[in-house]
């Protein structure tokens, strides 16, 4: 009998999905021990922005995972290759919580009255009214715009809190500037982390517990979209998109998938 989810590999979310506030959430663990047993191939995609590939290794290790970084793709490195193949040589500002510049070597950072490039990434105190309107100002001055993501807020242990996403949103309608994406939900990132384990989006499936970012960007990239409820997952995302499949935690993949044991 074909399984619920029919696919080759899987792309899974972090924040949310595999731990909350850093913490494993329950089965998560389990799950991925599963999909190693069975050889199933898999990538981690995040658009978390806290954290380098190798802190974010060290990390998920301390939380019990076994990761290595190659399993990891990052909305911070997808940007760093962008800067690198769109903008070789300019003056970057950066705005975002965490300390990027491990995962941008090679990217000149600098203040944003001097910047031919504004970065958003991950929000944080640092996204003041000042700084929002330096970068709206630099913006009309002709600044490129880039973010890392669009992720609008996320889920801590403390609660819902307001992300990079819903500032990026803000100065893209004050400014007129479209910015470039290179996190979730763009298709290319999708594209890049699918051709680390070698397979076609229509064999591939994303599993996150952002309904828009994770599942809907999965979807128009050509991948099957499955949505946890764990996470930022709040019961009317049901009415803001249209995943392929829904399961209440990561703890259920490798079911869905028809792994056993």
């Amino acid at each position: 009998m074909t399984p619920p989810l029919d696919v080759d590999a899987l792309l899974l979310d972090i924040d949310g999905v595999l731990v909350t506030s850093w913490q494993p959430l329950p089965g998560a663990i389990d799950a991925i021990a599963s999909l190693r047993a069975h050889e199933v191939p898999f990538r981690l995609i995040t658009n978390t922005t806290t954290h380098t590939r190798a802190e974010l290794t060290d990390t998920l290790r301390e939380s019990g995972f076994d990761f290595v970084s190659d399993e990891i793709v990052t909305a911070v490195s997808a940007t760093a290759a962008h800067l690198r193949s769109h903008h070789p040589g300019a003056k970057v500002f950066v705005l975002s919580d965490g300390d990027p510049r491990a995962d941008l070597a090679g990217v000149e950072i600098v203040d944003v009255d001097d910047a031919e490039v504004v970065v958003l990434g991950g929000g944080c105190d640092d996204f003041s009214y000042d700084a929002m309107n330096r970068v709206f100002r630099r913006l009309n001055e002709g600044a490129a715009f880039v973010a890392m993501h669009r992720n609008v807020y996320w889920r801590t242990s403390d609660g819902l809190q307001l992300d990079g996403g819903a500032f990026v949103a803000a100065l893209e309608t004050a400014s007129g500037v479209s910015p470039v994406v290179c996190g979730k939900p763009s298709a290319a990132y999708f594209g890049a982390a699918l051709g680390l384990v070698g397979v076609a989006p229509g064999r591939a499936a994303m599993v996150g517990d952002d309904v828009v970012n994770d599942v809907s960007g999965a979807q128009a990239a050509g991948l099957t979209g499955v949505l946890v409820r764990t996470g930022k997952f709040r019961p009317d995302d049901l009415e803001r998109g249209e995943p392929d499949v829904v399961v209440d935690s990561i703890a259920g993949v490798p079911g869905l998938l028809g792994l056993e044991g």
